[in-house]
């Protein structure tokens, strides 16, 4: 087998198109053909192998280059076709990041069928009712996957074709190795159009049930366009993903993608050792992945006294970047920076900005009360901030937008928001704004635009505190007690009804920072009673509580689970503190 790392595409890997149109005829697969004839031996998928000897590069478990990735799309699209996955039908994906995850995923989509992706740390409960709404009519899983199957049966009533990738049990159906075609020859792609519906993507479930997003062919090839272009990724490349899905987005721009050994539901818990090995045996050159999961990798390379010097990027994503890990990795990228793009499953990306520039002014700010800067937004997109509201807004005349600096509602338009939930029309109509013939979303995000334009995230609408005394916003507040050098990460939540709760910290320390007896957690509660006395934002708490690892949500391990730590607070206060 024949791979290369080193293979760069010259020519553009994302032609300018107009990325609004939704008529002209797109097929997001159409990328991996396109790079079969320009470098087929490139390596595009490699799974690493264990290393028995340090610095020597071991054998890839597994790996395919783009000649040989297309082949085994077009294997897998004409089974699917013969056993009656065609354009149109709904298929539940549940396979684990692999090449066989990247071939079905693609042929999927060359077929027209629409992949239905559930994060599988959702939860029994949450996972079974987002499979009963979806109601796909095909399932291609794992085994562990078709066993849920069995002894959830309602759950998957729908479902009539059956594929197992791996060992098929007595369940029946297809096995993967039954499902690939012999031909492997070009295949001609479904003639989708951009306003198709291209895959339902089922939100993280962090605040709320998870509702899956409707994506469109010209959303995922609008995303991929923005991706490349705004992050200048270059075809050659070698991405090490910590998050899958973005894995699909770098295999469409020409690059490498080297999947990590590690469990994708609980990132904040891979293992460093393996990660930096990936990264230096095949001279990976960005990487995604979320805050937690950087704070595990840099604290190691901090013990370790270790640095990153091959990577130009890492991107960070998934919940908002604390100023001290910015600070960390100025040092651990010496020939790189942190890129953070802002967005949500609904919307992405909606605007950018970058570690040093964070560390040049805003991230004092942040430190400050202020929020978390998250950059300016794409010129693609439209973005306002409008008057906070629980209601549905029919139109964009009845947005009231507020002035420059003030926190309110974060909306956004643009060629990658997408236009509705599957099966959710009310809730549709509560995170949409009709515009003439486009669409507003509306994030859920409270923020501000400053008079540079630069767009400020302060939390999620949700999650404010309304006290008498007013509302607060829970990232200003957090970013105070954070400057702290013992606080990991901080957590605003209010116990009592609405309209009259009582502001409570909840604290999780750094890793051996945790009070170690009543004096030490006394001492401690008193430091960080001083620092929120320090500002007008935070001066009305009274109640600091330490807890020993925030509950956070199953895709990134970044965003807290607020509503959960409400009720563990509520519970160590006591009933006076919830009348």
């Amino acid at each position: 087998m024949s791979l290369s790392v080193d293979a760069v595409v010259t020519e553009p890997a994302v032609p300018s198109v107009d990325l609004w149109s939704p008529e002209r005829e797109v097929n997001i697969a159409w990328y991996i053909p396109e790079l079969a004839k320009k470098v087929p031996e490139q390596a595009a998928i490699i799974m690493p192998g264990a290393r028995r000897t340090a610095g020597v590069k071991p054998e890839p478990k597994a790996a395919l280059n783009f000649r040989q990735l297309d082949e085994l799309c077009n294997r897998y699209a004409r089974g699917l076709i013969e056993n009656g996955i065609v354009r149109g039908t709904k298929v539940l994906l549940m396979v684990k990041p692999s090449p066989d995850f990247f071939a079905l995923t693609f042929a999927l989509f060359k077929v027209g069928a629409v992949p239905v992706m559930i994060d599988p740390g959702l939860g029994k409960a949450g996972f079974l009712s987002a499979v009963q709404e979806a109601k796909p009519e095909a399932f291609i899983g794992i085994p562990i996957a078709h066993v849920a199957r069995l002894l959830y049966p309602r759950a998957f009533d729908s479902v009539k074709i059956k594929v197992t990738v791996g060992p098929r049990l007595f369940w029946g159906g297809l096995s993967s190795d039954a499902l690939k075609h012999q031909d492997a020859s070009p295949l001609e792609l479904a003639p989708t159009r951009a306003g198709e519906l291209a895959a339902i993507l089922f939100t993280s479930g962090s605040t709320g049930p998870a509702k899956g997003v409707e994506y469109t062919h010209g959303i995922f090839d609008a995303q991929t366009r923005l991706i490349g272009s705004e992050w200048g990724i270059e075809a050659g490349e070698v991405d090490l993903p910590a998050f899958p899905l973005f894995a699909l987005f770098s295999c469409a721009l020409g690059v490498t993608c080297v999947i990590p050994e590690m469990d994708f539901t609980r990132p904040a818990k891979a293992d460093p050792v393996k990660i930096l090995a990936a990264i230096e045996d095949y001279g990976v050159t960005y990487s995604f992945g979320s805050p937690a999961f950087w704070k595990t990798i840099g604290r190691h390379l901090i013990e370790t006294k270790q640095t990153l010097p091959g990577l130009r990027r890492i991107i960070m994503a998934g919940a908002p970047v604390p100023p001290k890990l910015l600070y960390d990795f100025e040092s651990l990228l010496p020939n790189g920076d942190v890129f953070i793009p802002y967005g949500a499953t609904e919307a992405l990306p909606v605007s950018k900005t970058r570690g040093r520039e964070l560390l040049a002014g805003p991230a004092e700010a942040m430190s400050r009360g202020e929020g978390s800067c998250v950059g300016t937004p794409l010129a693609v997109n439209d973005v306002r901030i409008i008057r906070l509201s629980d209601e549905p807004i029919g139109s964009i005349e009845q947005a009231e937008p507020v002035p420059t600096g003030e926190v309110g509602e974060i909306i956004v338009r643009g060629p990658t928001t997408t236009q509705a939930y599957y099966g959710r029309p009310e809730d549709t109509r509560r995170s949409k704004i009709a515009d003439g013939v486009s669409i507003w979303h509306r994030m859920g995000d409270v923020g501000y635009l400053d008079a540079e334009g630069r767009l400020w995230f302060c939390g999620r609408k949700s999650h404010c505190v309304e006290t008498s005394s007013g509302r607060m916003f829970t990232i200003p507040c957090e970013g105070i007690f954070n400057r702290h050098e013992r606080v990991y990460r901080s957590a605003l939540v209010g116990v009592g009804p609405r309209g009259s709760q009582r502001p409570v910290i909840c604290v999780e320390c750094e890793p051996n920072e945790a009070p170690k007896n009543a004096s030490d957690e006394a001492s401690l509660r008193a430091e960080l009673l001083e620092l929120g006395a320090s500002s007008p934002l935070t001066e009305s708490i009274r109640e600091v509580l330490f807890h020993p690892a925030f509950p956070v949500d199953v895709r990134h391990n970044a965003k807290i689970r607020r509503e959960t730590l409400a009720v563990w607070a509520a519970g160590k206060l006591g009933p006076s503190a919830r009348a």
